[in-house]
């Protein structure tokens, strides 16, 4: 077992939408005996794989990839379920003598299983949640925030205006434990030790990859798996919909914008998620090696990991070997 400062080791690989994240995590599997455990709280869902940007089938056929595809987007997960299973899953891989990546841009999953936040146990009030989301609705959504502050203005300065869907679980705790969410939340360190890699990119050239990239969502069939699932029952207002990509592209189904005005709203909100994600990984956080992603971030990747594994080296452990596992990769 690859071991960090005498525990086991997590490899986390973070940084923002279309950075590149997958494709690293790939490459390094060339070279180390990995498996990857999502943290993207959208590609927990099944049937919502072209505007997640999920992994091919191809490359979870070549590495297991852990809590992708686990509910249907109708079913609620919790943040502590999320902590839960991706502890399991993490126990799973090093018993089995290999390497947990921690691959995705949701920070507020890399946070819960890198830092052990305690999460206040309320499970959904579903009550509650349909009279927010009408609240949100008929009044909008920084009425609903406004509300938070009164209750928890620790969690509103930290929580977007937008983010209805975060808004409402921290009224939900709230009103659940009389207390605010933030004064609940604690953090105890993990049994193991991580590593965080994050993948940097001009962002001039992140918002060309985005505008390329949901213009492939588009060709790849977007809209016809976002009409799928709203023909199987998937309502547009359900929490699992109003990701981006999904959002946009059922208003144009609805008839309430055309096809070019819903691409063009994808990637204005992709672009907005993407400054949201900065605020979890900032450039200046000392616990994240920054790697370029523009050019062969794997070399850099492996030099990173054998650097800080060297300045924490366990003296009874063996030397880590970064020699090919399948074959020559194309770093």
């Amino acid at each position: 077992m690859i071991s960090f400062s005498g525990l086991p080791l997590v490899i986390a690989i973070v940084g923002p939408t279309a950075s590149g994240k997958t494709q690293l995590a790939m490459r390094l599997a060339y070279f180390l005996p990995v498996e990857v455990v999502s943290a993207d709280s959208r590609q927990i869902y099944r049937h919502m794989d072209i505007g997640t940007a999920k992994p091919t089938p191809q490359e979870m056929a070549r590495v297991k990839h852990h809590l992708v595809d686990i509910v249907e987007p109708n079913q609620p997960l919790t943040l502590a379920q999320y902590q839960t299973l991706a502890y399991a899953a993490i126990d799973q891989i090093h018993q089995a003598g290999k390497l947990p990546l921690l691959v995705g841009g949701t920070g507020l999953y890399v946070r819960a299983v890198l830092d052990g936040l305690k999460i206040p146990p309320v499970p959904p009030n579903m009550q509650l949640r349909e009279a927010c989301y009408a609240e949100a609705q008929a009044m909008g959504p920084l009425h609903l925030h406004a509300r938070l502050r009164e209750l928890d203005p620790a969690s509103a300065d930290h929580i977007d205006p937008r983010n209805v869907r975060r808004v409402i679980r921290a009224l939900e705790v709230c009103d659940a434990l009389r207390a605010p969410m933030s004064a609940l939340q604690s953090s105890s360190p993990p049994r193991f030790g991580s590593l965080r890699l994050g993948l940097s990119v001009p962002r001039d050239m992140l918002y060309q990859r985005i505008d390329t990239r949901v213009d492939q969502m588009i060709a790849d069939g977007l809209v016809a798996e976002v009409r799928s699932l709203l023909n199987h029952g998937f309502s547009h207002e359900l929490p699992a919909m109003s990701g981006v990509g999904y959002r946009q592209i059922a208003m144009h189904l609805r008839g309430e914008i055309s096809l070019e005005q819903a691409v063009a709203l994808v990637k204005q909100q992709t672009r907005r998620l993407v400054r949201q994600q900065a605020n979890w990984f900032r450039p200046n956080d000392p616990r994240i090696a920054w790697l370029e992603a523009v050019a062969t971030p794997a070399e850099a990747a492996l030099r990173a990991i054998r650097t800080m594994l060297d300045a924490h080296a366990d003296p009874a452990a063996q030397p880590l070997a970064l020699d090919s596992q399948q074959g020559t990769p194309a770093l």
